[in-house]
């Protein structure tokens, strides 16, 4: 309590996180703020929580979207949680799409979950094994198989 030794650095949840990256670790997560605008394609093995604007496509592990955030261009990503406004197709396995979400484009899924009050203006697609259960008929139109 009175040593003039300094007292051991700590680290949150977050900066352990970093730590285990740089040293080879499975997990990172990246935040973009909302006062970050970027052009152009994004790429990431980390989790993302993205508040800014993005004028691309999105491809990550983990994608939380804040409210006020805006992605114009695909999302691929194994989770995704959105609660902002995409202009573009999203495919995700698990998807979770909240009342605050305003989506204009297709999306495939494995499992998903709606809030009540979510915007969607596009075709929802359901994947089995990463592959759409929709099928073309021979005329071209589009012909539902289901699994017994």
């Amino acid at each position: 309590m009175f040593s003039k030794k300094p007292a051991p650095a700590r680290t949150t949840g977050a900066g352990n996180a970093m730590a285990n990256n740089t040293r080879g670790g499975a997990s990172s997560f990246s935040v973009l703020g909302a006062d970050l605008s970027i052009k152009g394609n994004l790429t990431a093995n980390a989790d993302l929580h993205i508040d800014g604007k993005i004028e691309g496509d999105v491809d990550c592990a983990s994608l939380v979207q804040g409210e006020t955030s805006a992605i114009h261009g695909a999302i691929r990503a194994k989770s995704a949680r959105l609660s902002g406004a995409v202009h573009g197709s999203i495919e995700a396995s698990d998807l979770v799409i909240l009342k605050s979400a305003r989506i204009h484009g297709d999306v495939a899924y494995d499992a998903l979950t709606i809030e009540q009050g979510a915007q969607v203006d596009g075709r929802f697609t359901h994947r089995t094994n990463g592959a759409s259960t929709a099928a073309k008929a021979e005329d071209g139109s589009a012909r539902l198989i289901l699994a017994s």
